[in-house]
């Protein structure tokens, strides 16, 4: 039982890390401080995709970790840091891809007070981008 217990921590405080590098890799898309527009303007859009975001990160570090913990603790830990930071670039590349392709400043739109459409397409896009980094994890 005690290597369980150490074993959740360890893959808890990868886990943080990884929502942490999520985070700041939406922060630096959009304009200003994204905690900001959260927090302090209660940016509706902003709260969304960041909500998503940590939907779909979680959802990576899960599957590397299901699938891989058999594997041995090292190995699978190696996994979900892996995992974790290419669904953090791959969810940063289709953000601005999907910036590229639709009209207007996308991290503006998604830090905008109140809501805008654009928020649930970028986080469409962020589960749907958790899905195809954990379909090539699972076996």
């Amino acid at each position: 039982m005690l290597a369980s217990i150490g074993y959740a921590v360890a893959y808890t405080g990868v886990g943080i890390v990884l929502l942490t590098l999520g985070f700041l890799a939406l922060d630096l898309l959009t304009p200003g401080h994204l905690g900001r527009h959260i927090h302090e303007q209660r940016s509706v859009s902003a709260g969304v995709v960041l909500a998503a975001g940590f939907l779909a990160q979680g959802l990576v570090i899960f599957a590397a970790i299901w699938t891989n913990a058999t594997s041995g603790f090292g190995e699978a830990l190696l996994y979900t840091v892996v995992f974790g930071v290419l669904g953090v670039l791959l969810q940063a590349v289709a953000f601005v891809v999907l910036d590229l392709v639709t009209p207007g400043k996308l991290g503006s739109h998604v830090t905008e007070v109140g809501f805008h459409p654009a928020s649930l397409v970028l986080a469409a896009v962020q589960l749907a981008v958790a899905g195809i980094v954990v379909a090539s994890i699972w076996p």
